[in-house]
């Protein structure tokens, strides 16, 4: 464990470029917290896709997922609500979405529901991709499984991208799955903080940033220091803290 950030590199970010892709991945703990600082955050981040976690899925999920798209700037791609029980896919207009695979999980009795936002999109220059949001279980062994079923998740197009609150450390079964068929973004190319929960909780990292072999990772990592992007905002808009990626994407 650590006391503070753990700085990987500059600030700078790889510019745009055909292909290229800026993806955030983001628990926003169904927006219980300071709503304005979540927004400056996201819009400072410029991402092209959200992945968001723990949207809001009881009172009017719809009209606040509406509300989180149209304050940063972005559209409803997927999931959101009851549809994938949680997570949620907003991207910048012009990302387009050829198909949508939100999936609900198998649920163990007394376990809270859980599912993947998944869409199959494509970017200016790119190939189409598929991204899918998630926000895996506490509980071990259902745990476990909702990681074998995102790689089932991940063979819907052919490169593929997975952010998410995977509520497990890299050492853990699950994660070294992933890992050994997926690229770890941070892993791949360290940018920013490696760690992606507040001080307070403590520091670790459980929130990544996941892409196939067709996929390169420019840079990986959470956004302390980018322009735009305070400390304060960052401990005030949720109890997570975003992980951004730039990815180049194949081009056909």
């Amino acid at each position: 464990m650590t006391s503070g950030p753990a700085n990987a590199g500059p600030a700078e970010l790889p510019p745009p470029g055909p292909g290229r892709l800026r993806l955030l991945g983001y628990n926003v703990r169904s927006l219980r917290d300071d709503r304005h600082a979540l927004v400056r955050v996201i819009r400072a981040c410029a991402p092209d896709v959200v992945c968001v976690q723990e949207s809001p899925r009881y009172w009017r999920p719809q009209g606040q997922a509406a509300w989180l798209a149209r304050r940063t700037g972005t559209v409803v791609l997927a999931g959101g609500g009851r549809t994938a029980a949680g997570p949620l896919l907003l991207g910048r207009p012009g990302v387009e979405v050829l198909a949508v695979h939100d999936r609900l999980l198998p649920k163990t009795r007394g376990l809270h529901a859980r599912g993947f936002a998944g869409a199959v999109v494509r970017v200016a220059g790119s190939v189409p991709f598929s991204v899918t949001a998630c926000h895996l279980s506490l509980d071990p062994a259902e745990r476990y499984g909702q990681f074998e079923l995102l790689l089932d998740q991940l063979r819907i197009a052919g490169p593929g991208v997975v952010a998410g609150d995977f509520n497990e450390h890299p050492d853990g079964p699950g994660w070294r799955l992933l890992a050994g068929r997926l690229q770890d973004g941070y892993v791949a190319a360290p940018w920013g903080g490696e760690f992606t929960s507040v001080p307070e909780n403590p520091y670790q990292r459980i929130d990544a940033v996941f892409a196939t072999p067709g996929v390169r990772v420019l840079a990986c990592g959470v956004p302390h220091g980018l322009p735009g992007v305070t400390e304060a905002d960052l401990r005030a808009a949720t109890d997570h803290l975003p992980v951004l990626a730039v990815l180049e994407l194949p081009t056909g």
